[in-house]
């Protein structure tokens, strides 16, 4: 076995023993190089099940939590996705193996270049990286069937979860910024809405208004 191959299985292996077991997932994240999405020193750490830093004062989430947050969000293969927050791109890399159509939101212009950069060199084709203020959605598309925000806020977003349609989910890291947030699940049924605190976790906030760069 080359050393690649058998960094990839410890890979695999440790996102198994962190709580992720559904094999949809597992088979996406094994076919997903972690590689493609980090960039100079951090590199030779892709397959650490560790965040990294990545450019614009960003992070590339730590892959167990990346599998975690897409296992609650329960994709399937005839849903629309939205993902507020595209980051580096691998979590959206991942929900394109799984899902009909994901479309991505990131308030930095540089990181959705370098995202699509990936995506292609990749052969992702189902995948539209938008640069905009993901607070608000995507309301041309809505209503979406899941929703992943990988970015905290003080409470799920109300322009969000007007984007989700009847029987969707929503994932969404919940808190203060300087404290750890709780990693919520929420379903909409034709009542409203119901919500699920499924474990704690340390994301970046949700910011209004775009980047900079």
């Amino acid at each position: 076995m080359s050393d690649d191959a058998e960094a990839r299985m410890r890979f695999i292996y440790t996102i198994r023993s962190r709580g992720v077991t559904d094999r949809r997932v597992l088979a996406a994240m094994e076919r997903i190089d972690r590689t493609a999405f980090v960039r100079g020193v951090f590199e030779e750490r892709a397959l650490d099940d560790t965040p990294l830093p990545i450019a614009c004062g960003q992070t590339i989430s730590q892959p167990s939590v990346v599998g975690l947050m897409t296992e609650a969000l329960e994709p399937g293969e005839r849903d629309k996705v939205l993902e507020v927050g595209t980051g580096s791109g691998y979590q959206a890399a991942i929900l394109s193996l799984l899902a009909r159509r994901v479309y991505t939101l990131e308030r930095h212009r540089r990181l959705v270049h370098g995202a699509r950069r990936a995506f292609d060199a990749l052969g992702l084709a189902n995948i539209t990286a938008i640069t905009t203020d993901g607070s608000h959605g995507l309301p041309e598309q809505a209503p979406f069937d899941r929703i992943l925000v990988t970015a905290a806020a003080e409470d799920p977003p109300g322009p969000l979860l007007a984007q989700l349609r009847e029987g969707g989910i929503m994932v969404v890291p919940v808190g203060q910024s300087d404290t750890v947030q709780s990693l919520i699940r929420v379903r909409r049924t034709a009542s409203g809405f119901d919500y699920e605190e499924l474990r704690t976790v340390r994301f970046v906030p949700l910011v209004e208004g775009l980047g900079e760069e």
